[in-house]
Order: C-alpha cells, then structure tokens, then sequence
C-alpha cells in the first residue's frame, strides 16, 4: 500500500491515494489525522524549512473546528509548502492551494486523494540515479550457506 523511499538519506513514503482515503474512511477520520502530521513532516524534512510545525497544522484540523476558520488556514499553508515542494522538483503541473480548500469544503476529507498523488509526483521526481533507492519493506533475506 505504502512504499517506502529514501532521498538524501530520508524515508518518505509514497502511499496510495485512494489507500489514505479508505483508512482515513474506515477509522472514522482517525487515520486522516495521522497521515496529516506525516506530510507535512515528510515536507517539513524534505523542505529542511523548521517553519513547518506539524503539531501545530495537526491541533488546528483537529481543534480548529471550534472557531471554523483554522483547519482550512491550515489546509491551505500545507497546500502552499506542497506547492512549494513541487515547483522546487520541477513537477509542471502543481498542485493548487484554492483547489484544495474546495475539496475539504465539498468532500471533507476527499482532498487527501488530490494531496496525496501530488506528492507522490514530489517523491517520484526527488529519486534519481544516485540520489536514493527504494528502501526494502522487509528485512533481506540471509545468504545461503
């Protein structure tokens, strides 16, 4: 579901969309909490920018609904470092910020599918020849013998 990449010495996983939207749907919501953190950390190590604070994006969408405004400020900072991310790869086609509050407007959490893919252009552009391998997802086997 999740394959696990290495970029300049950092994992950073390359999920499916459509895998996030499902967790995030069966958790009832949990599990699009958890991958909320994990991009922007993801984004905030592959950025090297100590701006990004992903406890501060998580306690907005998750306590921000009380005054209504935060969760969509906060999506929409983490649409921008995204975007941000994108351009700095050479991705053509970015990801948009104001798309993406429509989507958490009309579809609540259905913006992770939009989200999602656009990083996973990040990761697939960001792994070069000798820049990064894949990592394994399981430990190697011994050597026979």
């Amino acid at each position: 579901m999740a394959e696990i990449l290495t970029i300049q010495g950092q994992q950073y996983k390359k999920r499916s969309p459509l895998g996030v939207l499902g967790l995030a749907f069966i958790t009832l919501t949990i599990y699009f909490f958890v991958w909320y953190y994990k991009i922007n950390d993801e984004v905030r190590r592959f950025e090297s920018d100590q701006t990004i604070s992903p406890t501060r994006s998580l306690m907005a969408m998750i306590f921000g609904w009380l005054l209504i405004v935060p969760p969509f400020i906060a999506m929409y900072n983490t649409a921008k470092h995204v975007q941000a991310t994108e351009t700095r790869v050479g991705v053509r086609q970015t990801l948009e910020p104001a798309l993406t509050i429509v989507l958490m407007f009309v579809f609540s959490i259905g913006n992770t599918i939009y989200i999602q893919e656009h990083l996973n252009r990040v990761w697939d552009l960001a792994v070069g020849p000798g820049q990064a391998s894949p990592a394994p997802s399981f430990p190697p086997s011994p050597p026979p013998g």
